[in-house]
């Protein structure tokens, strides 16, 4: 009987002791993120100037978020994409008629992110949010490998998105993020299309008739690293 009435106050307190662990797991902020993102890619620049989703292609990535807090975060992102063009698709006729181009290209960016409201899965009283839409902005880096020759590239990326935690551990939202870069050679993959980085014999300086490409994806993170909240009572 002593064993009995044993086992059943341990099993009680195995209960309560899961019970409150797993809600003090639901509590808990997360200093980390990292997922996935997928979606497509666009390009913008003298084979492409009418439309803002023309010549759409396959791209993804691989991300972490830093979470400084519920309304502040800072975004490492690792994409791969394509981008092409056709010079035949605008208003605007060339020397040497209309020219095609496709090629792939690696970005690796940082961003800073500010959150319209207070994001994360807590209860009402911490004031935060399960969704909310943020601005994005920072610094990246493309590169674009031959068939012509190998383009480098450092870009400014600029976007906007919206965020929801749909579990406590789990986000998911959409993003679209416009990079502006420093090159006008991402549209020259062969030798027959040098033109199309100075095509009306007019130098570009500075962000003036650069090359510049967009991701719209959609994605999804896993929160890790919990921050342990001292307690002060």
């Amino acid at each position: 009987m002593r064993n009995t009435c044993l086992c059943k106050i341990v099993l009680l307190l195995a209960v309560v002791v899961g019970f409150s662990s797993a809600t003090r797991a639901d509590d808990l902020e997360y200093r980390m993120e990292v997922g996935g993102m997928l979606g497509v890619s666009s390009y913008y620049g003298d084979a492409n100037y009418s439309g803002l989703f023309n010549n759409m292609n396959i791209m993804g990535s691989v991300a972490g978020r830093y979470n400084f807090n519920p309304r502040m975060a800072l975004k490492a992102n690792l994409a791969i994409g394509k981008i092409s063009g056709n010079t035949a698709d605008g208003d605007n006729r060339f020397p040497g008629g209309d020219i095609e181009f496709s090629r792939s290209i690696y970005d690796l960016s940082v961003q800073f992110e500010c959150n319209f409201f207070a994001y994360g899965y807590g209860a009402a009283y911490k004031g935060t949010r399960r969704l909310t839409p943020y601005i994005c902005g920072g610094l990246g880096a493309t590169f674009a490998p031959e068939p012509y020759e190998s383009v480098f590239a450092v870009n400014i990326p600029l976007g906007v998105g919206v965020k929801y935690k749909f579990a406590p551990r789990w986000n998911a939202g959409c993003e679209l993020t416009y990079h502006f870069t420093f090159s006008d050679n991402l549209d020259v993959v062969s030798e027959q299309q040098p033109m199309l980085s100075d095509p009306y014999g007019i130098k570009s300086s500075g962000m003036k008739n650069k090359d510049s490409f967009s991701f719209f994806s959609v994605f999804i993170t896993y929160d890790i690293f919990p921050k342990y909240r001292k307690c002060n009572n």
